[in-house]
């Protein structure tokens, strides 16, 4: 870093994703943003107002390189473009996060991928910013995003597992459309007009079956008898808490939600813990909100938890089934908390950790 600050490229900025990372980094919208509409982030300021910043530089497709995109010049990826950045946020896609993100880091940017990519290599710390940020003590270039289902979910559990351990987890998401991307939203508009006008209902195009005032058992796609997104939440879990014997069963459901996953989850723990003591101690935990009162109707809901960053959690009682075992809901915005705002929290961590440095190009990750 110099002494005016980073340097931060901003890969698929055109993207809804993209959009909130310029939103966390503080760059002002001047309605050129792409994707879903959301409501504005938290009061306050942005996330990245934490870190130095020197110029941030947005990326993109080469059908958008050259377009304006909040008074900045998107640029193309080239093996040119990609020099002399300290650190690079991408959400850009799989492939592209393969090709690109070890050149970054081998031009000497620390990348934070929100990709898929990643994950699950050896050599890539997977990291949530409350939950597990030693992990980037050791990071070789480059750094992996979880999934936006497993990244709240692991704002909640981490408490839970620090207190009694957990021994199995039964995980239901009711996962928003925006996770699909922008065209998906689209789409649920489109389909809840023409029947709502009692005209014909357009063929389904991101999923397999009509979104609107529908549930679909079917978040990602099959491999097998599991969905990816299901298996996602499985080894990530996993590989975030540091147990590969947690014992985990998931079902992933696209919803006719906007913006904002919902999940169910049972939680069987290790030691005696109960619903107040788990109250307690989720109350006291980082990224977190607890709303739980439903006497009074006060429980998470996506309509709450769109435009946030904190984690909202509630519907907390013990398992009338199991008396080792707790139910929770736990609702997060997909977009900020379950992708972008994670994203800038690692790289405040890194900053603050003096984590953001060049890596040999010999020690990058390579897929």
């Amino acid at each position: 870093m110099s002494s005016e600050g980073y340097r931060i490229a901003v890969v698929g900025a055109t993207g809804q994703v993209g959009g909130v990372l310029l939103d966390e980094l503080g760059v002002p919208n001047d309605g050129t943003r792409v994707g879903a509409a959301t409501k504005a982030p938290n009061a306050g300021d942005p996330v990245g107002a934490a870190l130095p910043v020197r110029e941030i530089v947005p990326f993109a497709s080469s059908r958008s390189a050259g377009t304006q995109l909040r008074g900045m010049t998107v640029q193309p990826i080239t093996d040119e473009t990609i020099q002399g950045f300290d650190i690079a946020v991408f959400s850009a896609g799989g492939s592209t996060s393969k090709e690109w993100a070890p050149k970054f880091a081998a031009a000497g940017a620390v990348v934070v991928d929100n990709s898929s990519a990643w994950r699950m290599h050896d050599g890539v710390p997977l990291v949530v910013s409350e939950v597990n940020p030693e992990a980037l003590d050791d990071h070789k270039g480059i750094v992996a995003n979880p999934n936006c289902s497993t990244m709240q979910l692991m704002v909640a559990l981490r408490p839970i597992q620090q207190a009694a351990g957990i021994e199995r987890l039964v995980v239901s998401t009711y996962q928003a459309v925006s996770g699909t991307g922008k065209a998906a939203v689209d789409e649920l508009f489109e389909e809840s007009r023409a029947i709502l006008d009692g005209t014909d209902v357009p063929a389904p195009r991101s999923y397999a079956h009509q979104i609107a005032f529908n549930a679909l058992p079917h978040a990602g796609n099959f491999v097998d008898d599991h969905t990816d997104e299901e298996l996602k939440l499985i080894n990530e879990t996993r590989k975030i808490l540091g147990d590969d014997t947690i014992r985990i069963s998931a079902t992933c459901v696209r919803v006719p939600v906007i913006n904002g996953h919902s999940e169910t989850c049972n939680v069987e723990t290790r030691e005696d813990l109960s619903p107040e003591r788990a109250r307690e101690i989720l109350e006291a935990a980082p990224g977190l909100e607890v709303r739980d009162d439903p006497a009074a109707n006060v429980y998470p809901m996506a309509v709450d938890a769109d435009g946030r960053s904190d984690v909202l959690v509630g519907r907390i009682r013990r398992d009338r089934g199991n008396e080792k075992a707790l139910d929770l809901f736990v609702v997060g915005d997909n977009l900020r908390k379950g992708a972008a705002t994670n994203t800038i929290q690692l790289a405040v961590v890194l900053h603050e950790r003096g984590l953001v440095r060049p890596t040999p190009a010999a020690e990058v990750p390579a897929l």
